[in-house]
């Protein structure tokens, strides 16, 4: 005969509350990062068609204050080797592909 545990569940919340983001902020972080996205992607849409011919599928880390860029096949080494030369830099990773991405939604 099978019996019913006799005690509930409690429902599981959130392990952080105090890190909560506001809307607000969140829209912020999106509207960053988009404006991070557009000045990396004119760097890219330059390369990229000389890259296609050459490396294609491969992938490209743009550091867009200097304007370099870092080639590999592996997106892991692609960023690591950025971030040697630039390890306090933010970098947005391209793939070397007619859509600049590694595949649709």
């Amino acid at each position: 005969m099978t019996y019913l545990n006799p005690t509930r569940t409690v429902p599981r919340k959130r392990l952080h509350p105090k890190r909560t983001r506001s809307s607000e902020e969140i829209a912020q972080w999106y509207a960053e990062r988009e404006a991070f996205y557009q000045r990396c992607k004119p760097i890219f849409d330059r390369l990229k068609p000389e890259l296609i011919k050459t490396h294609y599928n491969w992938y490209m880390a743009v550091e867009p204050d200097s304007g370099e860029h870092f080639i590999d096949k592996d997106d892991m080494l692609v960023a690591n080797i950025a971030h040697e030369k630039y390890p306090k830099a933010k970098l947005h990773v391209f793939r070397i592909n007619e859509t600049g991405v590694c595949g649709t939604i």
